[in-house]
């Protein structure tokens, strides 16, 4: 088992997540969700390394939010424009949309702890 681990940011929705992908995008990082079931929980998150901060540069952190359902598409599809911002689940991509891949993994990787609600 590694001894280290990721920092987890538990984030509030799905827009947040979507939001949070697609600033990546537009900075020109690449950017993919990744999903695996725990505790009957469905995990969707980012992985990233913090550079923002000099003491915490490089460190490794997951923003990620837990449903109860799974999302219904392999894509999260943001649209932002002078009307607001639309963040929705799509099973393709869709022309003058940002569309983020939603990566499917078996189980959850071993520098990952993310806790359920009932177990912090």
């Amino acid at each position: 088992m590694l001894d280290e681990k990721v920092i987890n940011i538990k984030l509030k929705n799905l827009k947040d997540l979507g939001r949070f992908a697609y600033s990546l995008i537009s900075t020109g990082q690449t950017s993919y969700i990744i999903h695996y079931k725990k505790s009957g929980k469905n995990i969707y998150g980012i992985l990233m390394i913090f550079r923002d901060y000099y003491k915490y540069y490089g460190i490794p952190m997951f923003y990620y939010i837990s449903l109860d359902k799974p999302i219904e598409g392999t894509y999260l599809l943001v649209k932002v424009d002078d009307t607001g911002e639309i963040v929705k689940p799509s099973k393709s991509s869709r022309p003058g949309w940002i569309h983020i891949p939603i990566i499917e993994l078996d189980k959850e990787p071993i520098f990952l702890d993310v806790k359920n609600d009932e177990e912090k």
